[in-house]
């Protein structure tokens, strides 16, 4: 980032509130579905298939037609152009046209006057159905050969051989379950139609270009006809980016045929049945390592279930093989991944997008390890960390960056790790019933998007003629503060205060062809976008005042005071009233593409990455070996955001992202029966963490350096990594129930999530190992 002007650093100042958090608590943020509804607003449903996997013999729509305000019904015949919502195989359908790949899947589309009458009238559709043999699990699918694309093999070395040379081996294997996003706004989307065709969607959208496509497609236009509109959303963690735009396509569908505004605000229940998860994932391994703990080589399985269609499996796979390092250097690796389709709801993107899954992969092999050594398992992740020498990832991308034994040992000292964990053996020895555990577990988490074209970004900036600024960029709110960084980045080029600056809603006629806001990368790209534009306006203020004043562009001063000119102090108001009197462009556009990647998806190699964010974790926990409950006791968290844009905003993520993998981990249970058909969907079932979860002993720090890449300010990026520091509860998990046999040198059999059913059948598989 440029040089700043004086004392002036907007950045560096105490942390600025969420620019919507008082509309949050006075519950004045206007989401998707606040709108005034206008007359004539048509509300939509859809109706579902029945079956996991079946051809479509016959419909018979004509009850849902004649069923009380009920104004239109549209089959895949209805759709004038492309009948596809997926992201990049074209396999997505909104509409199934002759066979249905999964329950829940959308069949027919109901326009109603109500959303109770479209959802009545969407339940009294009449498909016969040819039943198809279902898929509905990744050993189903691997024994019928079916896959979304070829198995895929990172490597390096000869793992096979050093296998055979190493003095320890150890196999074992294990699964994680999939998550669902559960954001606390549905799926929503309302559709206007304009003149000439032209339609405006407002959607609770991450990727607001992919959704314009899509729709453009769908209804046989250009782009330039589609324009989407996000403000905010309640959350997303993925789950907008591919998925929002099945309801916005059926909203802007309705509204083009029949000249109506059209409104999809998804019951909870049918989003849950209807929309992509986590991708659950089949471990298995083969390690061989020394008596220190050292891996020595390493062949890994990653099996995954991705579910009816291809969704961004592919890339959500292959960042499963790029963090199945962490924080170690594996000298001899086979990394294996393969990619099942079966008949269950496409799996999707979702918080750390493959990367959680690698992650626990290594953490579940360093536990095992010192297991069966007897070592404390922080010291095995401590010698097999990158150090010098050992720099290498599997992918061939170099670890310049390394500050994960830094953050490892201070962590260590400042928790008290030692101590504690000498306690809890204590503990365990005079405790029969309750077992403790603890665990201290890093994380490495490599920015940026894998497919290198999406790492690009681009800002709209108006200085007005009284001084006020708006900013605009591809970015999307949902919750996670990046419209306040950005306004933050804006302000600080000016030297001006933070409530000068407007922050305006996404669209995508301001700025076009922009990327999901994903991959933890949306202040890097945005920030920087933004950043280019306001120095661009800048430079040209610069310039003028130099010229009006007959001084050197050195001698003008942005500053808090004002902008300091030939010996003047001018308000930047009075600044913004000359310059427009001296006809000076106040309007820029800014672009920015991430520098320095370069990766080649067909031999796996190269950079794909421009930074690692790191961070490490202590988590303490308890669990009732009569019941299989756990409760978290404490967690103790030293991360590494860099120069942080806003810390308490970065503190924030890092707590959600937390509590968020410890759901996983431990309550968030995806349960689908023998038909394909998910029983979990609403919260009386599926069981996400609450306030009571989070332990009460709870302290995050922010580690003390920054980037050392040329990032926005030197900041690094905090939505995704923090997810990951959750592993320290699973590690801790398997502490606990690895103590009720203290005299076993195994680990014990547990699968994630840890519920009191999989905790006790560990306790078991622990005992008659």
């Amino acid at each position: 980032m440029a040089e700043r002007d004086l004392a002036w650093k907007v950045l560096e100042k105490p942390s600025h509130p969420h620019d919507s958090a008082w509309l949050h608590v006075t519950g004045q943020a206007r989401y998707a579905d606040d709108g005034l509804e206008p007359p004539g607003m048509l509300h939509l449903a859809f109706g579902q298939s029945s079956e996991a996997h079946a051809r479509i013999v016959a419909m018979d729509l004509s009850d849902v037609l004649a069923s009380e305000g009920v104004v239109a019904v549209y089959t895949a015949a209805d759709i004038p152009g492309h009948n596809d919502v997926s992201p990049v195989a074209g396999d997505d359908r909104l509409l199934a046209d002759g066979e249905v790949i999964c329950h829940g899947q959308a069949v027919f589309l109901v326009a109603a006057t109500s959303q109770r009458a479209a959802r009545v009238a969407a339940r009294r559709g009449k498909v016969t159905y040819e039943p198809l043999p279902p898929l509905l699990s990744i050993t189903a699918a691997r024994e019928a050969g079916s896959h979304i694309e070829p198995v895929q093999r990172m490597a390096r070395g000869d793992a096979g051989n050093a296998l055979v040379a190493s003095p320890h081996r150890l196999s074992g294997r294990f699964e994680m379950g999939g998550q669902d996003h559960f954001y606390l706004e549905g799926q929503v989307a309302v559709a206007t139609p304009g003149e000439g065709g032209q339609i405006h969607v407002l959607s609770s959208t991450q990727h607001p270009s992919e959704v314009q496509h899509l729709i453009a497609h769908l209804l046989d236009l250009s782009s330039a006809d589609v324009t989407i509109e996000v403000r905010r959303m309640g959350g997303a963690f993925g789950g907008k980016e591919t998925q929002a735009a099945l309801f916005a396509a059926a909203a802007a569908l309705v509204a083009a045929k029949t000249g109506c505004p059209a409104k999809f605000r998804c019951d909870r229940d049918d989003d849950m049945v209807m929309t992509g998860k986590r991708h659950p994932f089949q471990v298995g391994y083969e390690v061989g390592f020394d008596a220190e703990g050292h891996v020595q080589a390493l062949s890994l399985h990653l099996a995954s279930d991705c579910g009816s269609t291809v969704d961004l499996s592919p890339a959500i796979n292959d960042r499963a093989m790029f963090h199945a390092d962490n924080c170690y250097y594996l000298p001899d690796v086979e990394i294996v991944s393969e990619r099942l389709k079966t008949n269950t709801v496409s799996a999707t993107a979702f918080r750390g997008f493959g990367g959680p899954q690698g992650m626990l992969a290594i953490e579940r092999i360093m536990d095992d390890i010192a297991a069966h050594l007897g070592l404390d398992p922080l010291d095995v992740r401590i010698a097999n960390l990158y150090g010098p020498g050992r720099d290498t990832t599997p992918y061939v991308m170099m670890v310049t960056d390394n500050i994960a034994p830094q953050i490892i040992a201070r962590l260590r000292k400042t928790s008290n790790y030692d101590a504690r964990t000498k306690a809890i053996e204590a503990f365990n020895a005079s405790n029969t019933v309750l077992k403790k555990g603890i665990a201290l577990t890093p994380v490495k988490f490599g920015i940026s998007f894998t497919t290198t074209h999406l790492n690009q970004a681009g800002a709209l900036v108006h200085v007005y003629a009284d001084g006020s600024i708006q900013v605009n960029h591809g970015g999307t709110e949902m919750g996670q503060g990046l419209y306040v960084k950005v306004a933050q980045v804006v302000a600080d080029v000016f030297a001006v205060p933070l409530s000068v600056v407007r922050i305006t809603a996404t669209r995508t006629d301001k700025v076009p062809n922009t990327s999901a806001t994903a991959a933890s990368s949306g202040a890097d790209l945005n920030g920087m976008a933004a950043h280019n534009a306001a120095i661009a306006i800048r430079e040209r203020l610069t310039a003028f005042l130099a010229r009006t004043y007959a001084c050197d562009e050195g001698d003008v001063h942005f500053a808090p005071g004002g902008v300091l000119v030939g010996g003047e102090t001018l308000t930047f108001g009075q600044v913004a009233r000359k310059a427009h009197l001296g006809r000076i462009s106040l309007s820029s556009t800014g672009y920015y593409a991430t520098p320095s990647i370069d990766y080649d998806r067909s031999v796996f190699r190269g950079r794909p990455f421009y930074y690692f964010a790191y961070g490490a974790a202590v988590s303490e926990v308890v669990i009732d070996t009569l019941t299989g409950e756990h409760k978290v006791l404490a967690v103790d968290i030293l991360h590494d955001v860099g120069r942080s844009l806003n810390p308490v905003i970065d503190k924030g993520q890092i707590e959600g992202g937390f509590i968020q993998g410890q759901g996983w981990l431990t309550t968030e249970e995806l349960v689908f029966d023998a038909k394909g058909r998910l029983l979990t969907h609403s919260p009386a079932t599926y069981k996400i963490p609450t306030a009571s979860d989070r332990p009460q002993h709870f302290t995050i720090t922010l580690w003390d350096g920054e980037n050392v890449e040329p990032t926005i300010n030197r900041s690094k990026a905090v939505g995704e990594p923090p997810f990951m520091l959750a592993n320290s509860v699973f590690s801790a998990l398997n502490h606990a129930v690895a103590a009720t046999a203290p005299d076993k040198r195994a680990l014990p059999p547990l699968d994630a999530p840890a519920t009191p059913e999989r905790i006790l059948k560990a306790i078991r598989g622990h005992a008659a190992a």
